[in-house]
């Protein structure tokens, strides 16, 4: 096993700023530049990357990718499943040590929603195996948008959608917010350790150490990126994603880059009308990139919002 303590130093995660929050949710964010500007589009992510009749760029690599020899558990297959919940009397049971002993449930909760069904959310995105079939979010970045098959570039995938669901945390209240995103790295770069084991055969702890700080590295530079192009415009955050996704290729389909854009943009929509309750129980599913997402009006918010909350007190 790794050493904790080093371990530890390289799982730790700066406390993001919480002016994030504001623009996240102001009339200049980039969710209100969807609603305003993508009104009259009905293309999924998916149709305006195939939009493209561009012959997709050959990736050169010094040495082929590291390959999986086998595969790891999922790690969080019950949480995904439904499997972990609580039977009516265990939920009675449950609730009176949580009355009786005041415990704060919104803080506890952030271990099994963040690091168990929002971990799964975003390492099954990308998450493929050679000779398996890949699943149809896979296409899309490997096929559709033809990013190379690599360890990497899972990495690089997992991390944009950890900061989409970063971008949500961060408008819970603080001390939740801290707890929701901190469950969600750490069970993240656990599975990045556990993989690069048994997966990619690495038996050296020292050479597992150096690809963790190098990922961590990666990840807080994402992060930084991503949140200066929520802050900023749309061309900001397209760069961002073409450095970090696209890995800065050249010969990339600009058409390749919109879509993606799109795609982030759609989530940070439907995460941006969820209640904090509903997100924090975990009730986001990411939506698949080849499915669209329309504006509601305010009417049918409030819809949503009031089927929500009856749906949690049933």
């Amino acid at each position: 096993m790794l050493r904790s303590c080093n371990i530890r130093s390289v799982l730790s995660v700066r406390c993001l700023s919480q002016g994030t929050r504001l623009q996240f949710l102001s009339k200049n964010s980039i969710l209100a530049k969807y609603k305003s500007e993508q009104d009259d589009v009905v293309e999924s992510p998916t149709a305006m990357a195939t939009d493209s009749h561009l012959p997709l760029s050959e990736h050169v690599f010094k040495k082929p990718p590291r390959q999986p020899t086998s595969k790891a558990p999922f790690l969080s297959e019950q949480e995904d499943d439904g499997k972990l919940r609580p039977s009516g009397f265990a939920e009675k049971i449950g609730q009176w040590v949580i009355s009786t002993f005041s415990m704060d449930m919104d803080k506890s909760r952030s271990g099994p929603v963040a690091g168990g069904l929002y971990f799964a959310e975003c390492k099954k995105q990308a998450l493929t195996y050679p000779d398996e079939p890949m699943s149809d979010t896979a296409k899309f970045y490997y096929q559709t948008l033809g990013l190379p098959v690599s360890f990497s570039q899972q990495v690089q995938i997992t991390i944009l959608h950890y900061w989409i669901l970063s971008v949500r945390m961060r408008a819970l209240p603080f001390k939740y917010s801290k707890e929701y995103q901190q469950k969600l790295v750490d069970r993240i770069f656990k599975d990045l350790e556990v993989r690069m084991g048994t997966e990619l055969k690495i038996k050296s702890n020292r050479i597992i150490e150096g690809y963790l700080k190098d990922y961590h590295t990666q990840f807080l530079g994402c992060v930084l990126s991503y949140d200066e192009g929520l802050m900023t415009d749309d061309i900001t955050l397209a760069a961002a994603l073409w450095r970090n996704v696209f890995n800065a290729d050249a010969n990339v389909d600009i058409r390749h880059v919109e879509a993606l854009l799109v795609y982030v943009r759609l989530q940070l929509y439907v995460l941006n009308k969820m209640t904090d309750r509903a997100f924090g129980f975990g009730k986001f599913k990411f939506v698949p990139p080849d499915q669209v997402v329309t504006p509601i009006s305010k009417h049918q918010e409030e819809l949503i919002k009031q089927k929500t909350k009856k749906n949690l007190q049933q």
